[in-house]
């Protein structure tokens, strides 16, 4: 007996060629953003703290200068005096840049506009850096791409998520300033959040030339840098803006934009066509290239190893950090140090600016009250060199590098101790070279500006210290240390202009400083901070010796 078969249905040609789910797109398709929502959405999330802190740094440094200026040059007579001092000074035009009009707007937009953008451009580029090549880095975005997300995706909510912040930014700055006019506010909140947006795409551009993203934020660092000092060239050379390397500079044009002082609207478009160019730019890259390559491939390290140590390894992997921050903590000393005749003089009989400078500076005259508040703002920036270099641990660890040296013959306390001498060292290393490079500025009193700028380590370490607590207790943990330098830095930089009570200002260990030069020294309060700088440190490498790798 026959057993009966089922009729069988042959696919022709078209059913043969249809893709049997949605899942069967090919890469490069119709699809490249797909899936940035979710991807913006995430990355929102994982900046929920670091964000909001950059903005409210940023905003209030800008939203608290009008109160300073209207203290210090509250008549139009000083302020006229001190515009024909800017047009003379060529040196403070290099630091701050050309004044154009005599307005508490205008004289905002002069005193921390340039600042308030280089910023907003740090900002952006560690946002951008962060959600492109750091994703790539760790072997996340593999992951990511191999679901339903386009090619373009991560870049995009990269941007989005910069172009979120900055216009964050923007609309602090455009509603705390209004009071002085809104078309200026305007003017520089955009001109400040489109600055942002030009170094955040210059960093999507660095993120697809580097296979590192330590390299690409360096590169990006690199590019600001070059714009701070073709601005400063520029600006020195002539008192309206007119230089053509202050044209040059992205920097260049925001106080070329002229805020309250009849604006020039169409800088505006120069300053979004970079952006608009720079993006597409990067959208070509990232689709001519696979995910964790680059156009720029590091070079192969010799076949036979030569680190030998945990030590030597963490000096390899942070050599170039400290090298640049050595060169500009020389470079910014030197600076301030060539300034402080100019500055002295463009004080003059200036009482409410004087009582400001004593209030960052001491009271032991004009001259060492504005070395020990410059002295004292490279200790603050200071202090996010030490928590970036100690997060070098958190990183290493949640990239999973870690691991494979520690399962070795390299025990977790020597592997930290590496890191954490450069991390202390470091710090040690760029306050010396910035007392060099006060010394060559000035031109007189190495002994006393050495000392100045080494009796800031006790408030560096402490704050290094914490950030070390922090990574030691838990991985989830590490990254507020961004938020203690943050608050540190805020107290140190607007606390004196505002005459906020001394109770404020001892909060932050640098309020607990001798002021040097000029003030007698005060050794109790500096082994206090080093005391607890060591105890902290000790609690957090107890606390990593107990807890789990990439625990959180």
């Amino acid at each position: 007996m026959t057993r009966p078969t089922s009729p069988v249905t042959t696919p022709g040609p078209t059913a043969a060629r249809r893709p049997p789910t949605a899942f069967a797109v090919r890469p490069g398709s119709a699809r490249p953003f797909a899936g940035t929502g979710t991807l913006l959405r995430f990355a929102l999330r994982r900046d929920r703290l670091m964000i909001p802190v950059w903005v409210a740094v940023n905003a209030l440094m800008v939203l608290s200068m009008p109160h300073t200026l209207s203290s210090m040059y509250g008549t139009a007579a000083e302020r006229a005096d001190l515009i024909g001092q800017m047009e003379t000074n060529a040196s403070l035009r290099a630091l701050i840049g050309p004044v154009f009009g005599d307005s508490l707007g205008a004289l905002t937009a002069w005193r921390v506009g340039i600042y308030a953008a280089a910023l907003a451009a740090v900002m952006s580029l560690l946002i951008v850096v962060r959600h492109t090549r750091d994703e790539e880095e760790s072997g996340r975005q593999e992951l990511v791409a191999s679901g339903m997300v386009g090619r373009r995706a991560s870049l995009t909510a990269a941007l989005l998520t910069a172009g979120t912040a900055n216009a964050a930014l923007a609309l602090l700055l455009v509603a705390g300033l209004a009071g002085q006019g809104l078309s200026g506010a305007l003017a520089l909140g955009l001109g400040i959040a489109g600055v942002g947006m030009g170094f955040a795409t210059t960093a999507a551009i660095a993120a697809q030339l580097t296979e590192s993203a330590r390299l690409a934020r360096g590169l990006t660092a690199a590019v600001l840098g070059t714009a701070f000092v073709l601005r400063a060239a520029g600006d020195s050379a002539t008192a309206d803006g007119s230089s053509v390397l202050t044209w040059l500079s992205p920097l260049g044009w925001l106080e070329n934009l002229r805020p309250y002082a009849a604006e020039r609207w169409w800088v505006l478009l120069l300053i979004a066509a970079t952006v608009a160019l720079q993006a597409l730019v990067a959208y070509e890259l990232t689709g001519r290239r696979d995910v964790g390559m680059s156009f720029l491939p590091t070079r192969p390290g010799p076949p036979a190893g030569r680190l030998a140590t945990a030590g030597a390894l963490a000096r390899r992997l942070q050599r170039g950090t400290v090298l640049g921050w050595s060169i500009g903590f020389f470079l910014a000393g030197a600076v301030y140090g060539g300034l402080t005749d100019g500055a002295v003089e463009l004080l003059g009989d200036n009482e409410s600016a004087r009582e400001i400078i004593e209030r960052m500076g001491g009271r032991s005259g004009v001259t060492d009250a504005f070395l020990a508040s410059m002295v004292g703002m490279l200790g603050l920036i200071a202090a996010l060199f030490i928590v970036s270099s100690v997060l070098r641990l958190h990183g290493e660890e949640t990239s999973g590098r870690a691991e494979p040296v520690l399962a070795n013959a390299v025990g977790r306390l020597r592997w930290a101790a590496g890191h954490l001498l450069i991390a202390y060292g470091g710090s040690a290393l760029i306050m010396l070279i910035a007392a060099l490079g006060f010394a060559a500025g000035y031109g007189r009193d190495l002994g006393a500006l050495l000392a100045a700028c080494l009796v800031q380590l006790p408030a560096i370490w402490l704050i290094g210290s914490l950030a070390v607590l922090l990574y030691g207790i838990s991985p989830s943990l590490a990254p507020a240390a961004w938020g203690v330098a943050g608050a540190v830095l805020l107290i140190g930089w607007i606390g004196p202009a505002l005459d906020v009570p001394p109770l404020v200002l001892d909060l932050s260990p640098y309020g607990h400083l001798p002021k040097l030069p000029g003030a007698d020294p005060s050794w109790p309060p500096v082994l206090v901070l080093l005391a607890l700088a060591a105890a902290f440190t000790t609690v957090g490498l107890a606390a990593f010796r107990r807890r789990d790798l990439a625990s959180g």
